[in-house]
């Protein structure tokens, strides 16, 4: 199994990104847990939903190295253990949300990074349009870019290979 983590900024096309690679190359895509859970909080987020964020996180990564996947409804499913696997945000993200928001991270989600390592990150830039929705909160170019570097020095702190993706303005992707 080959496990590629997408990470960025807001509203730089990750989604977007790991459902055509998934699609296109008829693998795995597991989606970003965290949207979807804040969208579903109707009051702001605390450090312990960050905790409950990070958990799931862990949890999913862990179903996908023991060969297995929880589909939606919450039954294993067995993937192939030559299957790449895309995970739109993952540990990184959360870890760097802790930091942002909290000042620090859990020393267990820090020790789980190292656990669950990608085996390669697509980390795209910030050079689309900032789309404003309920959940996001960085929408400053400036913002987004010291975003974009501090991801980039997590993926070079894990010492895993990485690729910058940036917008081509093809829209044929």
């Amino acid at each position: 199994m080959f496990k590629v983590g997408i990470i960025g900024p807001e509203s730089t096309g990750k989604s977007s990104l790991g459902q055509y690679l998934a699609k296109r190359y008829g693998a795995t895509y597991v989606p970003e847990y965290a949207r979807d859970y804040v969208a579903a909080l109707h009051r702001p987020y605390t450090y312990e939903d960050v905790c409950h964020i990070a958990r799931k996180q862990i949890e999913e990564i862990r179903a996908v190295v023991s060969g297995q996947w929880l589909v939606g409804s919450g039954q294993m499913t067995k993937r192939a253990d030559n299957e790449v696997v895309f995970f739109d945000t993952e540990l990184i993200v959360t870890r760097v949300w802790f930091d942002y928001v909290y000042g620090a991270a859990p020393d267990w989600l820090l020790d789980a990074m190292q656990q669950y390592k990608m085996d390669t990150y697509l980390l795209t830039y910030p050079d689309i349009p900032w789309i404003p929705d309920p959940t996001r909160e960085n929408g400053s170019d400036e913002m987004r870019l010291q975003l974009f570097q501090r991801y980039e020095q997590e993926i070079q702190a894990l010492d895993v290979p990485y690729y910058i993706i940036r917008h081509t303005g093809n829209s044929d992707a």
